[in-house]
Formats: structure tokens, sequence, C-alpha cells
């Protein structure tokens, strides 16, 4: 989670899991799989799993990478005491990995590191008390890898029908190559420096296997540029366009019904995620944005979407396309737009047929395959339709390394319309 810097207020096995017993060591090379192999070995000390009831392949595993090494500390412990409040149940499995660092927050007992827990339900609101299931003193929760790491334990111990991943941390959308805005992506580790780019979440999902769901707590992660990079690793993206506050999910309101009917669908259950972050915040009446995106639909908008920038293009019709994107709604980063907004701001000014038909083409498209739930609220994202973009005055020679550069025509518009 961004969280503007709080300027808004951020193989099977049977069921047994790890505890880090300090003997791995965690230098530069080779720390990462020498703590997966060790666990994988059995060398580390064996703890058994709490019993949940049922045992063996459940409906759905939810795993939450909770990347609190950094400013978001006290946020972190709380939204893992708001998963207590509802727990793993016999078909729902509830995994966190919780990361602290020094210097930020003192409370429940200050430990640092990395700690994993399989969630259960409690009642005490104010402290973690689920049992540790691995712990690992010098952890790297900015590196791609180590998330692999933590994906892969969490899929080999808690085995499920369905799996959603959630990334909680600071997040600020595509990597850019600019030195103010080079460290663009998720998950800020401040103890090791790193943080996972838009390139690297697709390499986490192949080597680790589909999600049913990705989702990021995190500020700015709905762009085409990072939903394109990994539609071929998630089957629905569920993210904000404009930066989160910093309490991020409600994740109590958001498990209690995957709990209750844990055999609804991908299809669902990312709509019980957006809707259960903008009621919060409509509650309290503090504007946000959440979103979910179908990646099916993502190559037919690619295609519609070239449809009209060959449009725009063939009909010379520059000056309406800049006068859109000048007035497209825009986001924290003012070259992050909506691409809703600005196909619907094309077709209402432009006196070319061709252009008007392949902007409406392009929205019925959005409205039909690739938006499935869109929640704004707040009157500063009137225009917010759930899918942004970047539309800059400049172009940045970073983006060429994207899929969704290589693949459609919009860095060719960038440039066009700059």
């Amino acid at each position: 989670m961004f969280k503007k810097l709080f300027i808004t207020a951020v193989c099977l096995v049977p069921a047994a899991a790890y505890a880090f017993d300090g003997k791995v060591s965690f230098d530069n090379k080779g720390s990462l799989s020498a703590i997966v192999e060790q666990a994988a070995a059995g060398e580390a000390e064996a703890l058994p799993v709490p019993e949940t009831g049922k045992t063996g392949v459940k409906e759905w595993t939810v795993m939450v990478f909770v990347n609190a090494k950094n400013n978001l500390e006290q946020y972190g412990l709380k939204d893992v005491n708001e998963m207590e409040m509802i727990g793993s149940s016999d078909q729902v499995n509830v995994v966190a990995e919780l990361g602290r660092i020094s210097g930020y927050y003192s409370g429940e007992g200050d430990w640092k590191g990395s700690r994993r827990y399989l969630v259960q339900k409690d009642d005490n609101t104010s402290a973690v008390t689920s049992p540790v299931l691995m712990e690992i003193p010098k952890s790297d929760m900015g590196n791609w890898e180590y998330l692999a790491g933590f994906v892969e334990w969490s899929k080999a111990r808690f085995p499920a029908k369905h799996y959603a991943l959630i990334i909680w941390n600071h997040g600020s959308g595509w990597n850019k190559d600019f030195a103010f805005e080079a460290s663009k992506g998720i998950s800020y580790d401040d103890e090791t420096h790193t943080h996972i780019t838009t390139p690297q979440l697709a390499q986490l999902l192949q080597r680790t296997g589909k999600m049913d769901i990705l989702s990021m707590d995190a500020c700015l992660m709905q762009m085409i540029e990072v939903a394109y990079e990994v539609k071929d690793g998630a089957d629905y993206v569920v993210a904000s366009e404009e930066t989160e506050p910093g309490d991020g999910y409600t994740y109590n309101t958001m498990l209690e019904p995957l709990v209750k009917d844990p055999f609804m669908g991908a299809a669902n259950f990312s709509r019980v995620m957006v809707d259960a972050f903008t009621n919060h915040y409509q509650s309290i009446g503090q504007g946000a944005t959440q979103s979910s995106i179908r990646t099916a639909g993502l190559d037919g908008f690619r295609a519609r979407l070239d449809g009209l920038v060959d449009a725009l293009v063939a009909a010379n019709d520059l000056a309406v396309a800049k006068a859109a994107k000048t007035k497209t709604q825009s986001f924290y980063y003012s070259s992050n737009k909506d691409v809703y907004h600005f196909a619907r701001l094309v077709a209402e000014t432009t006196s070319a047929p061709e252009v008007s038909a392949a902007a409406k083409d392009l929205l019925s498209f959005m409205d039909a395959e690739v938006v499935t739930h869109n929640r704004a609220y707040g009157s500063r994202y009137a225009n917010a339709f759930g899918l942004a973009a970047y539309m800059p005055s400049y172009y940045s020679s970073a983006y060429d390394g994207l899929a969704w550069a290589r693949d459609s025509k919009w860095d060719d518009f960038i440039k066009w319309a700059k």
C-alpha cells in the first residue's frame, strides 16, 4: 500500500509445518533456497498444524502476504487480527505471512522478521494468537522468489480446489526507469531495500501455478500494464486504481461471506472482495476505488484498444485524442488515467464515424468481458470505471519491457499523443 504515505490516513505432505530453528544462514546467495530446502527436508523443528475440522483438500486457500516491514507495520498486525475474527474453517484455509521491522511499531511483543500462520478464529482483537507455523528471523519480502516460496509452502501444506493470493504492502503500479520513479512496483521491504516489479509478478505466477484470484491490497495496482502482465497466471485481478487508505482491506468482512459459502466461485469471491473494501470506506465517508478484472477478456480488450488507436491515427484525430487524455479521470499519479473514461470522451467528441465506432466497441467489450465489478466512492472518482492505463506527457523507455507494450499498440499511442 503506497497509502499516500499516510496523506490519506496501505508436494503434498502430512499435516505438519515447520518452525525456523535459527540454523539457516540468510546471506545474499542461496539463502531463500536454503530455507525452503531445509523446511521441505524436515530439518527444522516440526509443529502440528492446528485442527480445523475437515482435513485434506479444501475448497479455498486464501494466502495473505503481509509485508509490514515498513511504515505500515501497525496496520499489518491489525489486519491479521481482522483475519482472526473469522479464521480458517473446515472448507477454507486462511494462511498468512506477517513480516515486521525495527523502528516503527513496538506492540505485540515487538518481534522482528517473519512469521507464518494458519489463521485461527479468536475473540482477541488486540493480539495475534494463531499458532506460529514457521518463523524466519531474516526475510526478504521484497524478493519475488521469497514470495514464491511462501506460496509454494502454503499450497503444499494447505491444498485446495481454489487459490487466492493477496499481496499486502505499498504499491505504485508498473515499473519505470526515471530516477524519481525507479521504485515502482509492490511489496517494499525497508530492511532489504527490495521490491517486486510488475514483470516479476508474472515470474511469480509462472513458478507457483495459476491463481483463481490475485488481489493486491496496495495502492495504484489496477492498471492494464499490471493486469496484462499476470493474465496467464490469475483468472481475476482485484485491486485499486487509486491509492488505498492506510487500513487497506477489511479482512473480517471479506472472509466472512467466503467461510459462510465456501463453494462460491472466483467471480463471486472477487465481487465480495470489492464490496467489502468499498462498503467500509463508504460507511466512514472516505473516498476509495476497487475493482475486479477478468483476465480472460484482456486479449479481446487489447485488440479493441488497438483498433481505437488505429482509427484515431487513420483519421488524424490527434486533437481529439489529446483533449480526451487531458480530461480523463486521473489518480495519485497524474499519468495514471481511467481507460473507460478516455474511450467515452473520445466517442463523445470525435466527428470521425470510424473512431466513434471503435471507441464504443471498446466500451461495450469492457462492460461485458473485462471489468466484472467496480466500486468507486467519492465525487473525486465519479469517472473511475475500474481499469487505469499509463497516459503520460513523455515516454519512458522502461515501458518497452512490459508485455503490454510488446503486444499492444498503446506504446505507439503514447508517443503519438504525448
